[in-house]
């Protein structure tokens, strides 16, 4: 089957793509740039597979339009958060989206995998959140088998959110703990992720369904980041605080973690209710075994280590 892995050079992608080729499918990899593509298929263990390499930006230029042709199925894992010209993340993601849909559906593409996140059951979902639900509605309405997926946080040695939690471990004498602390999670192993997706191309049970993801284990956000500390056999006191303060907290810790501030303010904007599961069947419907908590954090660890050094170890 032909196949297209949009946002190849990103950390799902990117593990996504070795995945497939090893099933014997025809994989084409697109991304804006192909030294970053180049580097993530390498750390994926994916260099010298049979892999076409397509350099492009889904919002404009014909490399979309070419790279859809003769597509089967089409992972959609474009999603960014970053500083752009192009306006606010929401309205640029949305219209991304939209650009896909109308290749896509003219190439006649007839399933689209996306990976989104998980709604809050109760309240208003977060900017990062509501916009993730625009573009898995989009997708599913422009192209009706389509499948979403949707996750918390994802457990992998490239996953930029498990990334941040483990920097910000490593790099601060005192771990301080927002409010948020106490809502609670279900995160899961990135392998488990890989899997799902894969399945979930070719399954005629999940066509044209969102369905929510997670692991065996709910953890309160607070426990999540305690338990990682253990298993990196790091010590530090922690200190609950009263409030969030997201505002001023979140580019603190960006600055911390070496991250940017426009991916980490939206993400702890998205922790102020519980992110759990609504329905707990997707894995035993799609065949998929999920790993726990710890078997997910120690394996993300040893990831690491095989390709770079963890300070805190």
């Amino acid at each position: 089957m032909r196949i297209l892995v949009t946002g190849a050079s990103g950390f799902v992608g990117a593990t996504l793509i070795p995945r497939l080729t090893r099933d014997g499918h025809e994989v084409i990899a697109f991304g804006r740039d192909e030294q970053r593509m180049r580097s993530a298929l390498a750390y994926s263990g994916a260099a010298g597979a049979n892999v076409r390499l397509v350099v492009g930006d889904v919002l404009r230029g014909d490399s979309l339009r070419r790279s859809l042709e003769g597509v089967q199925v089409a992972y959609y894992l474009i999603h960014s958060m970053e500083p752009s010209t192009d306006g606010a993340f929401p309205a640029r993601e949305w219209r991304a989206a939209q650009r896909f849909v109308d290749l896509a559906r003219a190439a006649g593409v007839r399933r689209c995998l996306y990976l989104g996140g998980l709604v809050p059951a109760e309240g208003v979902p977060s900017a990062h959140l509501a916009s993730r639900l625009v573009v898995e509605e989009t997708l599913r309405a422009g192209l009706p088998e389509s499948v979403a997926l949707r996750a918390s946080i994802v457990i992998g040695a490239r996953s930029r959110s498990f990334r941040f939690l483990v920097r910000l471990i490593e790099r601060v004498p005192v771990i301080a703990l927002p409010a948020w602390r106490d809502h609670r999670t279900a995160p899961i192993d990135a392998r488990d992720v890989i899997e799902l997706l894969v399945a979930a191309a070719s399954s005629p049970a999940v066509a044209g369904r969102s369905l929510d993801v997670g692991g065996p284990d709910v953890l309160t956000f607070g426990e999540m980041i305690e338990r990682i500390a253990e298993l990196m056999l790091v010590r530090r006191p922690v200190v609950r605080l009263p409030l969030n303060a997201t505002a001023v907290a979140a580019p603190i810790a960006a600055a911390l973690a070496g991250e940017v501030p426009e991916l980490i303010t939206p993400l702890m904007e998205g922790l102020q209710t519980d992110l759990l599961p609504r329905d707990r069947t997707t894995a035993k419907l799609l065949g998929v075994h999920l790993h726990h908590f710890d078997a997910a954090v120690e394996a993300a660890l040893r990831d690491w280590e095989a390709h770079e050094r963890l300070r805190a170890r």
